[in-house]
């Protein structure tokens, strides 16, 4: 168990994709974390403890991006991109915004609040004495941990999780690998859908950036608007709106965009002809009628991916470069 105490609040903590690029700037994760009073602990050493299913005390409230990724083996450094053992945080104060985005497993315990927007947790009835506690929706969905959401509805029996407490969150059901359903009565934020490869998401109002991107398998439905690049590098499923903000598609591999309206389709992404599948797809997912299926607009991959490559920025946004 490692204990310490924060004399201001500090980012990054417990985020399991540390060395990413922010800003333009590589985070150095055996950097000693700062404002410590009293310990020397680095970034690594808490999420390797973490990682061995261990507890973490923190006394004093923490920044933004808190627990990113906690309970996932990463591709990224050569993992195998699923949920592994991630152990309990307590604490004893607020967190910053964005915590918990593409958490998959592991239990954040605190006494304060959660700053606005959340990643993909959900608050559940506490076990802990003076303690709030909050797991991965992903987990609620699909693992073997019963738990009762507070302010939410959810079926364990049917795996279907209403969400109408008007908080805003990201990477919803990300890495999602269950038949599970989720109703969003309100916005989302971003990514929802990350990594998702089964399940239905229905988001009835508008959602963010990267709305299904890496998507998987597995359906992702949005009434409203979704913000730049949705369905980037989509390899299965179908992800469906009403309008998006700019590009979508870029870097596609698979799958299929369905939308109400025309959208710009950023490479590989590109426009195809509707078909009797097309409109049944579009039924079974919104409802519609059989006339007003056939109105939408299909995008799938073409032939140009390998003429662009993917800039990854550590707030979530995708930029595409072409290559010269």
């Amino acid at each position: 168990m490692i204990e310490l105490e924060l004399t201001s609040l500090v980012d990054h903590l417990c985020d399991h994709t540390f060395n990413f690029y922010w800003h333009e700037k590589e985070l150095e994760p055996d950097s000693v974390i700062p404002s410590q009073k009293g310990t020397e602990y680095t970034y690594r050493q808490l999420v390797d403890e973490l990682k061995r299913g261990e507890d973490i005390h923190i006394k004093g409230s923490v920044g933004s991006r808190f627990a990113y990724s906690l309970g996932v083996d990463l591709a990224h450094f050569g993992g195998t991109g699923k949920t592994e053992n991630a152990g309990r945080i307590f604490v004893e104060g607020n967190i910053g915004p964005e915590a918990g985005m593409a958490m998959s497993a592991g239990t954040l315990y605190l006494t304060g609040d959660i700053e606005e927007p959340l990643g993909n947790i959900i608050e559940v009835e506490s076990d802990e004495e003076g303690y709030r506690k909050f797991i991965s929706i992903t987990e609620l969905l699909c693992g073997s941990r019963s738990a009762a959401p507070l302010k939410n509805s959810f079926d364990a029996g049917s795996r279907k999780l209403v969400l109408n407490d008007g908080i805003l969150r990201g990477t919803l059901a990300s890495r999602c690998n269950c038949d599970a359903e989720i109703l969003v009565e309100g916005d989302v934020y971003n990514g929802t859908g990350l990594l998702m490869e089964k399940g239905t998401i229905t988001v009835k109002g508008d959602s963010g950036l990267n709305t299904g991107a890496h998507l998987n398998g597995g359906n992702v439905v949005v009434e409203g608007i979704v913000g730049e690049f949705a369905g980037a590098y989509m390899k299965a499923g179908f992800l469906l709106f009403n309008d998006a903000k700019g590009y979508a598609g870029a870097g596609m591999l698979g799958g299929t965009i369905y939308c109400r309206k025309k959208i710009p389709p950023a490479p590989p992404a590109e426009k195809k002809r509707m078909g009797g599948s097309d409109s049944s797809n579009v039924r079974r997912l919104t409802g519609a009628g059989r006339v007003e299926a056939m109105l939408y607009n299909k995008y799938e991959a073409g032939e140009e991916k390998a003429q662009y490559i993917k800039v990854k920025m550590r707030d979530g946004s995708i930029v595409m470069r072409k290559v010269d």
